[in-house]
């Protein structure tokens, strides 16, 4: 008798790779949340800003501060650096000599929540007025 050949019909075995793809993801999570931050940064190609090399402290820039409150006890409600001031032609003469010494000095303008706005807008006039740019305004907390 003679044997019979079988014939592929072609629906082989199928594989599935839905679970391989999630082993391949549950490796990537692995390594990455095994991973030192060190070997990260120690690959990074950044160059660090060169030190630097202005140490005259004469040349360094100064930072003038101007309080603004509410006078409860009287007077004007102003301070230059921790200085009090009686009154707006005081402020003017300190910030006149101020921006004679250095006008890219910052001036800190410190503000209690309580302080009148136009003692605040009369300073940042009269350091317009003497070319001081770098300004900068915070709100403190009265004690």
């Amino acid at each position: 008798m003679a044997k019979s050949k079988r014939t592929n019909s072609g629906d082989g075995a199928a594989l599935d790779m839905t679970p391989m793809i999630d082993v391949v993801f549950q490796l990537i999570i692995f390594f990455v949340v095994t991973m030192r931050q060190e070997d990260i940064l120690s690959h990074l190609d950044a160059m660090a800003p060169a030190g630097s090399t202005n140490t005259n402290p004469s040349e360094q820039l100064d930072l003038i501060t101007i309080d603004v409150y509410n006078p409860r006890q009287g007077g004007i409600g102003l301070m230059f650096n921790q200085s009090p001031v009686s009154n707006l032609e005081q402020l003017d003469r300190a910030i006149e000599r101020a921006a004679r010494n250095s006008k890219e000095s910052t001036v800190m303008l410190r503000c209690t929540s309580d302080s009148p706005h136009r003692l605040l807008v009369q300073a940042l006039d009269l350091c317009n007025k003497h070319g001081m740019k770098n300004l900068a305004i915070f709100t403190v907390e009265v004690k």
